[in-house]
């Protein structure tokens, strides 16, 4: 037996693939009506398992404070992409480290970057844009100084911005990234 198709409407896709002919021969004999349910049935509940394993995967790595109110890291649905939450020169119990010394908070910041990469087996190599706040513009050639030993020659994009403070009066920067993994990242293993 051949499966015949309607062919498709001139100005617009079709409303069946089947032709009334063979519709009635799915679900005329109590056989191929149980048949038919049953592969129904086992196909939304393998489309609904495949789409709620597709979604954000958040992480909180170690060595990192304790977030209140967002994540650390988050790996896309993509398993690909991960983006990084503003790092700050904060030790692993919240403690500012560097005081006012601009490079070493700079240093901390990045530190806690490579931190979160590596809760996800990346590197900054796998980084293609950074977004980094400062306090103080004088503070960039610092900033370009650090930025040069921890990320590639080539330096993917970055937007640095100038803001009046930080969360805390303190904090002299904040730095949050975008990486993409060059394998999907695998949850669990």
């Amino acid at each position: 037996m051949s499966l015949a198709v309607h062919p498709r409407p001139a100005g617009g896709l079709r409303p069946n693939r089947l032709t009334p002919e063979i519709t009635p021969m799915l679900t005329s004999h109590p056989l191929r009506r149980l048949t038919t349910t049953l592969a129904l049935a086992a196909f939304c509940v393998s489309s609904r398992a495949r789409a709620q394993g597709t979604g954000n995967t958040y992480i909180n790595p170690k060595g990192l404070v304790t977030p209140t109110g967002y994540t650390h890291v988050v790996v896309a649905a993509d398993r690909r992409t991960v983006y990084i939450a503003g790092q700050v020169a904060f030790d692993s119990t919240g403690k500012v480290v560097g005081g006012s010394n601009f490079t070493a908070q700079a240093e901390q910041v990045f530190i806690n970057l490579n931190r979160a990469l590596g809760s996800v087996e990346a590197t900054f190599g796998d980084v293609v844009k950074t977004t980094t706040l400062i306090t103080d513009v004088k503070n960039v050639p610092a900033l370009r100084e650090v930025r040069a030993r921890y990320l590639d020659p080539k330096q993917p994009p970055a937007n640095t911005l100038m803001v009046t403070r930080l969360v805390r009066p303190e904090l002299l920067l904040e730095i949050e990234a975008v990486a993409v993994l060059s394998r999907p990242l695998i949850p669990g293993q």
